[in-house]
């Protein structure tokens, strides 16, 4: 039973890292686009897709494992989530406004 619990985690784990790395690629992709035509639209899909998947992540990653060593108290796992889904919130924001934005 141990086996499978340490399985999920890791494809859980694995599946985040995945769409972190693809995300950033797309993310990438846009500003490409952006700095090649000067396009605004662009930009804000870009930046929106960064903060979407690259820095939510991290910042959940990188938060659970300083709470999980302690090097965290457990009083900062609220503010961690409430900084992930800030930067969700934002991420998803940008690429609304990319898709309504008129050059």
């Amino acid at each position: 039973m141990v086996a499978i619990e340490t399985l999920m985690d890791w494809l859980i784990t694995a599946l985040a890292f995945g769409s972190t790395v693809l995300g950033g690629y797309v993310g990438y992709q846009a500003y490409r686009g952006y700095r090649r035509h000067n396009s605004r639209a662009m930009q804000y899909l870009s930046v929106g897709m960064f903060c979407l998947t690259a820095v939510a992540f991290v910042v959940a990653f990188a938060g659970s494992v300083l709470l999980r060593q302690g090097l965290l108290d457990s009083q900062f796992q609220q503010p961690l989530t409430l900084v992930t889904r800030a930067f969700q919130f934002v991420g998803v924001l940008f690429i609304a406004y990319s898709l309504h934005s008129r050059e």
